[in-house]
């Protein structure tokens, strides 16, 4: 595999929302193109009409800017290779339809769905694999007359040659070889005169120049066809490489039943983009680089021979723990941007800064931080029975002293040497019954910076509580 010229591509469907495969998909070949200053592309594989929708390859555009990626040329960024959905691309697909034809490459097929439902129900019947059974191969040209004139619309289909070896080196799974008898003729052109999957796909990553073809392994089955119809066009093939598909912890491929599998929806519930790519770009991949990266750090450190074959088991609990680490990372600015509408209406910078300070540690989603917005600018809060029983042993003196140390700006130092001048109390035994009368909470951020985020005299009012 060379890196020379690289261009790497992504093409989905818009036919849904970016799952996380796809993306993991994209994110892989932006590094691939990236690391040898190659291109990256980006195609909309619209052709399905019934399926495809424009609001869907908006959301995908808006999912794959959000995760950072950059592509060179795309639906809105054409170049004299485009355009870039297929959709518009008709007329292109028609001339290369026409040259197949005059070779006598293709032909047109009658049969109807029902048809052909009942033909591959008989091959499994009988222990044969289904694929299509040639029954208008060799149709004449008056019974193809005669099918037209009863207003059937014929399928094309490719004229897949027999006692072949189909051959090619994955660069992810190694030498692959399939023979053409296993094959069926395929459809490269629906009844609706639209292309099928197998032909415009292949004859777009041709004409677009694309060298690397990095997709998802469920393809890997479809790459010697794709051969053969480059080959009847003269046209290049790229280098193929099918990478290991998401499963979930329990081996079954990610779906809903695993929790959320959309960019879209763990963009909503407040994971970052930098986490999200961080624990993407190890699934599958193997590297020795174990810390936080950003894109370009990526790049440099992605290698497709690192690339596994095994499925790449998806876990949020580990996305959790690079989005722990990218909310640490995250400035004054960012944060207080993806808190955004959660921070309460009308406080001061000061406060804010002082908040985000405050719990920047402890929170991993936006809805961690909600309690802690709830506990330092809400009522007081209430205390469980465990807890009230650990403030009624701490006594009426020691909250006493405690109040009377806390100013307007309750300071921590100086409420626990107030404290402890006054009751002797040391460790936990001076610590807990401060931290529950204030938060209500055992555990949680650093008390001294939580005190500074409270609003003026909450402090105090809430140890005066207890201190009578």
């Amino acid at each position: 595999m060379t890196d020379n010229g690289i261009v790497t591509r992504f093409a989905p469907s818009p036919t849904g929302d970016l799952h996380l495969g796809n993306a993991r998909t994209a994110l892989f070949n932006e590094l691939l193109a990236r690391r040898a200053g190659g291109r990256f592309l980006l195609r909309i594989e619209d052709t399905d009409a019934q399926r495809s929708h424009e609001a869907h390859t908006q959301g995908l555009i808006a999912d794959l800017r959000w995760l950072g990626l950059h592509w060179d040329a795309g639906p809105d960024c054409e170049d004299t290779r485009g355009p870039y959905r297929q959709s518009e691309r008709a007329s292109m697909y028609a001339s290369s339809f026409a040259a197949l034809e005059k070779s006598n490459t293709v032909y047109a097929c009658y049969c109807s769905a029902l048809e052909l439902e009942v033909s591959r129900r008989t091959q499994l019947a009988a222990g044969k694999p289904p694929r299509y059974a040639g029954t208008c191969r060799e149709l004449t040209y008056a019974e193809r007359a005669s099918r037209t004139e009863r207003g059937l619309a014929p399928t094309l289909r490719f004229r897949v040659p027999p006692g072949q070896r189909i051959e090619f080196t994955d660069f992810v799974h190694g030498a692959q070889n399939f023979l053409s008898d296993d094959i069926g003729d395929f459809v490269v052109r629906r009844a609706d005169g639209s292309a099928a999957f197998f032909f415009c796909n292949a004859v777009d990553d041709a004409r677009m120049g694309v060298t690397h073809v990095l997709r998802g392994e469920d393809h890997l089955a479809n790459t010697p066809r794709q051969l053969m119809i480059l080959t009847a066009l003269d046209l290049k093939a790229p280098l193929y490489g099918h990478v290991s598909l998401l499963v979930g912890a329990d081996g079954a491929p990610l779906s809903k039943r695993h929790g959320a599998t959309s960019v879209r929806e763990y963009r909503e519930r407040g994971f970052t983009a930098a986490a999200l790519t961080n624990h993407l770009f190890r699934l599958g991949h193997a590297t020795g680089e174990h810390g936080f990266l950003s894109l370009a750090e990526m790049a440099q450190a992605f290698d497709p021979a690192h690339l596994g074959r095994a499925p790449a088991r998806y876990d949020e609990q580990q996305l959790r723990v690079w989005q722990k680490a990218a909310v640490k990372r995250m400035s004054p600015a960012e944060l207080r941007v993806w808190l955004g509408a959660l921070l309460p209406a009308g406080l001061d910078d000061a406060s804010v800064s002082a908040f985000i300070e405050a719990v920047r540690g402890n929170i991993v989603l936006p809805e961690d931080a909600l309690s802690w917005m709830n506990i330092i600018f809400g009522a007081p809060p209430e205390l469980a029975p465990a807890e009230a029983d650990v403030i009624r042993a701490a006594g009426t003196s020691y909250f006493l002293a405690a109040a009377q140390a806390a100013d307007e700006r309750a300071d921590l130092a100086t409420i626990l040497a107030a404290v402890r001048a006054a009751t002797g109390k040391t460790g936990a035994a001076l610590y807990k019954p401060l931290r529950l009368a204030l938060t209500g909470r055992p555990q949680g951020p650093e008390l001294a910076p939580l005190l500074k985020a409270m609003p003026v005299g909450a402090a105090r009012a809430r140890l005066v509580r207890f201190a009578g």
